[in-house]
């Protein structure tokens, strides 16, 4: 378990930093479904769309790393209601049923049990995805995306911004996530280091960062589940040293 300086740390740096990563996404998702134009230049609309991706993915870390009570250390009502209210902003997702399943991803990972996981298919990428994208996304999250859809037309936006700017990147976030953080990390192309049944993506710092967050150094996130994103390039380099 992490330390009492550790927690207080994670609990001084974990709140602010995710209140720039979901502000940060907030801010560029609103401009991009109300007000950019999609006449404008076509760097434009990919980079606003490349940028709520990487955002997306920020803010699925950010409720995840509640799940393990490890935003807010020792808050576990704090986590709670931030995890909730983020998930469900997210893609209309249940956070209490999102963060049992996370639970036996941990408890049985890389196994039948693990509900991340595809032992039929532990190489293929399509399968594994779709069977990952069903699990946590059904009529529920339909009906509350839907309602989300209507509001934002209701309030000005066109409905072809809405596929653009929103349902574009909020699939390219969670194809993103699954990839780096789940396909990656947990397909059966090589021996793994041990019972987590999980290994870590060899990226740089920034590509890490970059590409989910340091969710790809996932055989310390295993090690250490206590810990949030921002300390696992620490943890990675106490493993290799």
């Amino acid at each position: 378990m992490a330390s009492a300086v550790e927690q207080k740390t994670a609990f001084n740096l974990g709140l602010p930093l995710a209140v720039i990563i979901v502000g940060g996404w907030a801010t560029v998702h609103i401009y991009s479904v109300f007000a950019h134009n999609l006449s404008a230049p076509i760097w434009q609309t990919v980079g606003l769309i490349a940028l709520q991706c990487w955002l997306y993915t920020g803010v699925f870390i950010v409720a995840h790393d509640t799940m393990h009570g490890s935003l807010a250390p020792g808050r576990p009502k704090l986590n709670a209601i931030i995890g909730t209210s983020v998930l469900f902003v997210y893609a209309g997702f249940n956070w209490r049923k999102m963060r049992e399943a996370h639970h036996a991803h941990h408890d049985y990972s890389g196994t039948e049990d693990d509900p991340d996981f595809n032992a039929a298919n532990p190489r293929a990428f399509w399968p594994w995805y779709a069977k990952f994208f069903l699990t946590y996304f059904g009529w529920p999250q339909v009906l509350i995306l839907v309602g989300f859809t209507v509001a934002y037309i209701l309030l000005g936006a066109s409905y072809l911004n809405t596929i653009v700017m929103w349902a574009v990147p909020a699939i390219l976030s969670s194809m993103q996530l699954f990839y780096f953080g789940t396909y990656l990390t947990h397909r059966h192309a090589e021996d793994f280091p041990d019972e987590h049944n999980a290994r870590t993506n060899e990226f740089s710092y920034l590509a890490s960062l970059f590409s989910c967050f340091h969710f790809g150094y996932h055989h310390e996130h295993h090690l250490y589940p206590h810990e949030p994103w921002w300390r696992l390039p620490t943890r990675k380099r106490e493993r290799i040293t």
